[in-house]
């Protein structure tokens, strides 16, 4: 029996890794908002820790700036204090022999005057999602966002670029910029949420303008060999859609081949939803783009083995099957069975649902 290539080494850019398993991003709620937001307490990491079997793991989302903060209790990587907290935490990973990348992340107009210290929200126009946040004064409707000047759209971009050294700094591997989802990278690729009429609005081109100055940013601070990208062409999550996904998305994925970065990590179909939604072709996306192409959404064992010896993808991210199974990789191997997550603890406080679920 010959081993599948889903637990054979590879690289992904300048990251070699040990398998095609990633770990998604995945958010926890987990980090000491009384100081800062900051990560790496010891129940952190040690989640990490368990889970680096994984070929790669993307980090959870983490905010490039105060105002990139869409929920409670999440990490950020623009202060000092956060990337001395991510540090214990990228050891742990490389120790047990593992890769580690900064997803990161800036939610534009998915959050709430409570979760930003005040600061309205922000996004490429005034338009208000249908979404509530969470709030440490409860569930709120999400208000009209500050359409971003394009003074305030170069300082965004500035502010990933130092997300990305920051990473380094903080001894990731790499980052991925969070495109997907219907946060503000997503918001300016989308009409949707973009109605501008300057040089970020408008054209399919004048859309990708700000997603590709990000990458362009983040590839000039550590080079593209350590950057990647996150996209869901079709997700209506965060009530976000667009007229004709296939011609910007498809634009979008000719530059970043341009680029010669090292990934893009697809979410197919709807985030956490079904598979088959029409309108992008992921195929053609597949062949298109150069560099590696991650799968995401609902994968199995067999629909991931399948996809990697098929050539349909590079590496397969799975995110609910690593909450509840820290040895997923092992897992996979051996056919085991798998943990069933329990999502009442996905965002809660404490260890419970967090570092407990059990290892074969």
């Amino acid at each position: 029996m010959t081993t599948p290539q889903l637990f054979q080494p590879t690289h992904i850019g300048d990251i070699a890794i040990a398998n095609r398993i990633v770990m998604a991003p995945l958010t926890r709620s987990r980090a000491d908002e009384a100081n800062g937001d900051t990560p790496g307490s010891a129940m952190n990491v040690d989640y990490y820790r368990q889970r680096s079997s994984a070929g790669l793991i993307i980090s959870e989302g983490t905010q490039v700036s105060p105002l990139g903060k869409g929920y409670m209790a999440t990490p950020g990587i623009y202060s000092d204090a956060q990337v001395e907290g991510w540090k214990p935490i990228t050891q742990a990973v490389h120790d047990a022999g593992s890769k580690i990348i900064a997803q990161i992340w800036h939610v534009g107009r998915i959050t709430h005057p409570d979760l930003t210290g005040g600061a309205q929200p922000v996004a490429p126009s005034a338009i208000q999602p249908k979404v509530v946040a969470y709030t440490p004064n409860g569930k709120v409707d999400v208000p009209v966002p500050h359409a971003l000047t394009a003074a305030e759209v170069k300082d965004v971009v500035q502010q990933f670029r130092q997300a990305a050294a920051n990473a380094m700094r903080a001894g990731f591997d790499g980052v991925e910029i969070h495109g997907a989802n219907g946060y503000l990278v997503d918001q300016f690729i989308r009409d949707g949420a973009n109605q501008r009429t300057d040089d970020y609005g408008g054209s399919i081109e004048n859309r990708c303008r700000f997603a590709l100055e990000v990458v362009d940013a983040c590839v000039a601070e550590i080079g593209a060999g350590r950057v990647g990208i996150r996209l869901s062409p079709l997700t209506p999550f965060n009530d976000l859609a667009d007229s004709n996904p296939q011609a910007v998305f498809g634009y979008l994925i000719e530059a970043l081949n341009q680029r010669g970065i090292a990934f893009i990590h697809f979410i197919e179909g709807a985030t956490g939803g079904p598979r088959d939604l029409p309108g992008f072709d992921y195929a053609a996306a597949r062949q298109a783009f150069k560099g590696t192409y991650i799968a995401n959404n609902g994968y199995d064992r067999q629909m991931a083995i399948d996809a990697i010896e098929s050539g349909k993808a590079d590496a397969i991210a799975f995110g609910r099957m690593f909450i509840s199974n820290p040895d997923l990789v092992e897992r996979l191997k051996l056919n085991a069975a798998l943990n069933e997550p329990n999502p009442s603890t996905f965002y809660t406080p404490g260890p419970v649902g967090y570092t407990d679920y059990p290892a074969l």
